[in-house]
């Protein structure tokens, strides 16, 4: 009898949600009554976007990363749908590009101005008419530029080409009709060949996107997916749902067979729809309930058990919705692996969370940030139409290590209190100096760096002195007996 141990050894055995501080939030934000299942958030290392509640037609908000605390009432907003706005996605290879679809039947394409939006905007880049009924559903392709599919009540799945001349597109370059009711969810896996689809007939397809067939179909019974999710390179799907006795579930499926999933865990009895997010870097699973405040995380294997369960952040703010922020956008130097921001509508608030990986030392953690997706497309449109496929391109998070192709347009406010904070001179000099000392190697760099942190702390213990006397070391006397 072989013995097993009883305890995994994990470095994120012990990670932890960090809500942010209020001023650190976006407070008076009118955030959308609608009772689709979608997210109604999107993020990227610039700006947060959130879909609005609106008369006379669609908006949402796109207010910068930086812009934190209450938001004016007369904010502008995007608005140039003609009815409300179901999805909102932002283009992972330009910061300032977003795609929105709406029950107009209609997906736009806007540019976000670099220099802030002083008015509401109305005209829009391009726009893509096709879909005969409402459109639910908009995701850019992972590593193909200028590709997006949408999905609308129509029961079908549209790819379009925007690397075109047109500003109004009324051909998609293909359209995948296999579907019998409304597409829930999609996901696609890390190259971008194969595309999931959880559907209201309770089937799990994976579809062949270029050629539009099915590759592989689903018809278990004992499990209502709801949402579906490719897991990175483990050539496995999650899906989230509702078992026989309407419990709420995960499943976790071979991308091969989809006859019987590999496992199934049941969690509550709730009726929200789970929202499920995997980190491809660390191979950690969060998943997200709608209308209650927990989010629940673990560890996904290639082995049984393929579900490790870690723990729980718990909330008394129940989420609508819920962005995340790509891995490029977050602050390393806390050891930040996720960040959630949290739609809660009863308070009209938006709540970044941070997954911190609790570490002693300060410096750079290699282990736990490898190379990442970084904003540059691997394929053109033509060649992944052509049939091409390709990983993402990768880059370092290691700060100064490697430009990534979008740099922040403006200062991000750290979301934890520091105890010193930074002097926006002493960051402009840094980035200065990062870019000067590319070349040298990476020893000088960091006793470069560890010199400036020592001077600016010099520079911050100034003003702790009182006449001379360190006001720390030697406290003022209190009583008559210590004068």
């Amino acid at each position: 009898m072989s013995w097993h141990p009883q305890y995994r050894s994990s470095k994120f055995r012990h990670v932890f949600g960090k809500p942010a501080s209020k001023e650190n939030c976006y407070d008076a934000v009118p955030i959308t009554r609608s009772v689709h299942d979608n997210h109604f958030c999107a993020v990227n290392p610039q700006f947060i976007a959130v879909v609005t509640e609106c008369a006379g037609g669609g908006a949402f908000l796109v207010i910068p990363l930086h812009q934190t605390g209450k938001l004016d009432p007369h904010y502008p907003k995007v608005c140039g749908h003609r009815g409300n706005v179901l999805d909102i996605k932002w283009n992972p290879f330009d910061d300032f590009e977003i795609a929105s679809c709406s029950e107009d039947a209609t997906i736009k394409i806007w540019d976000i101005p670099k220099q802030l939006l002083t008015k509401n905007l109305t005209g829009c880049r391009k726009e893509l008419v096709g879909h005969a009924r409402r459109v639910g559903l908009v995701e850019w392709h992972p590593t193909a530029a200028n590709i997006l599919f949408s999905s609308g009540y129509d029961y079908k799945v549209m790819v379009w080409n925007l690397d075109t001349k047109e500003s109004v597109i009324t051909s998609p370059v293909r359209t995948i009709d296999c579907h019998q009711d409304v597409i829930l969810s999609m996901s696609f896996n890390t190259s971008g060949s194969l595309l999931a689809t959880a559907c209201k007939d309770r089937r799990i397809r994976i579809l062949d996107p270029r050629a539009g067939t099915v590759l592989q179909e689903a018809s278990y019974k004992g499990h209502r997916a709801n949402k579906v999710l490719f897991l990175g390179n483990l050539k496995k799907l999650l899906s989230t749902g509702t078992s026989r006795w309407n419990n709420r579930q995960v499943a976790l499926w071979d991308q091969d067979d989809l006859s019987v999933p590999l496992t199934e865990e049941d969690l509550d009895g709730s009726s929200g729809v789970l929202f499920p997010f995997y980190d491809v870097d660390t191979n950690m699973l969060y998943v997200v309930g709608k209308g209650d405040g927990n989010i629940r995380y673990y560890e996904v294997s290639a082995d049984k058990p393929y579900l490790n369960y870690l723990t729980e952040y718990r909330s008394y703010n129940p989420q609508k919705g819920i962005g995340v922020m790509p891995k490029r956008g977050l602050n390393v130097s806390s050891c930040e692996i996720f960040r959630f921001y949290k739609l809660i509508t009863t308070k009209s608030l938006i709540e970044p969370v941070s997954m911190i990986v609790p570490r002693r030392s300060e410096s750079y953690q290699e282990d736990i940030y490898p190379p990442t997706a970084g904003a540059q497309p691997s394929l053109s449109a033509h060649e992944w139409l052509s049939g091409m496929n390709k990983g993402p391109v990768l880059v370092s998070l290691r700060p100064g290590s490697q430009l990534l192709s979008h740099q922040p347009l403006f200062p991000e406010r750290p979301l934890s209190n520091s105890t010193a904070p930074a002097s926006p001179w002493l960051s402009s000099q840094t980035g200065q100096l990062a870019a000067e000392d590319a070349w040298r190697p990476r020893s000088l760099l960091e006793e470069k760096a560890t010199r400036r942190a020592a001077e600016q702390r010099l520079e911050e213990k100034k003003t702790w002195f009182s006449n001379g006397f360190d006001i720390f070391e030697c406290p003022p006397p209190k009583t008559e007996n210590e004068v």
